[in-house]
């Protein structure tokens, strides 16, 4: 039974595919749970605390472990500096379904594939101490940004409007306190015009406004602007 237990392992190795390597595979454990605690600290905590937002949630957890297994398993390509600006351009030019990703939202994908392809590319003449300060300098700028800084997050709706008379530059303040008592919504800070239809006589407004407390967004509001940005 050994004998024909070396025989597989001889026959692996002659095929050239090593069956397993100790110091590489624990390399590999010790860097792909560094980076996956580092993206849930970034992602779950930081990011989903401050906007509600599962389906990027979703999305960065995923593409962030999928780089980092495609630059540590293909790390002996010689073309790493090439591979990682490669990965930077393809997700940097992404268009989700409806419309292209918040500036907000594509800073957080540019974070979660440069932590990955930190984490998987540093080389031996790295240290481990290195690769930590570098995490850790990530979580704390982006800490201070979104906790610290940015106490106050700014969140926009989408309405439709009747009064397109209010429309005219000379009334924003007339308009913007009728938007304040109709929605409830105190402290709107700026209007953005849409399409007017003067046929019906309504106009689609989008309304800025700061919120101390993020907004949850739930899937039924999601799939609703979905529809009405597909209309």
């Amino acid at each position: 039974m050994e004998i024909q237990d070396i025989s597989v392992l001889d026959s692996v190795n002659n095929s050239g595919i090593e069956f397993i390597e100790i110091h590489g595979f624990l390399e590999f454990l010790l860097r792909f749970s560094l980076n996956l605690a580092v993206i849930m600290i970034l992602i779950r905590w930081l990011y989903y605390t401050a906007t509600r937002r599962k389906d990027y949630l979703f999305t960065y957890i995923l593409i962030a472990n999928i780089v980092f297994l495609l630059c540590f398993l293909l790390e002996n390509v010689k073309l790493q500096v090439g591979f990682a600006l490669g990965l930077f351009a393809i997700f940097g030019i992404l268009r989700y379904r409806t419309d292209t990703i918040p500036i907000k939202e594509m800073t957080y994908l540019f974070l979660v594939i440069g932590v990955s392809v930190i984490n998987a590319l540093t080389t031996s003449d790295t240290t481990l101490v290195e690769i930590l300060f570098s995490n850790i300098v990530i979580i704390l700028i982006t800490f201070g940004l979104e906790k610290v800084w940015l106490l106050r997050h700014e969140s926009s709706k989408l309405i439709t409007y009747e009064k397109i008379d209010l429309l005219k530059p000379e009334k924003h303040e007339e308009l913007l306190n009728d938007l304040r008592e109709r929605t409830g919504i105190k402290n709107i800070k700026k209007v953005e015009i849409g399409k007017i239809n003067f046929f019906r006589g309504t106009c689609d407004l989008k309304i800025f406004y700061e919120t101390i407390e993020p907004e949850k967004v739930t899937e039924k509001d999601n799939s609703r602007n979905e529809d009405d940005e597909d209309d």
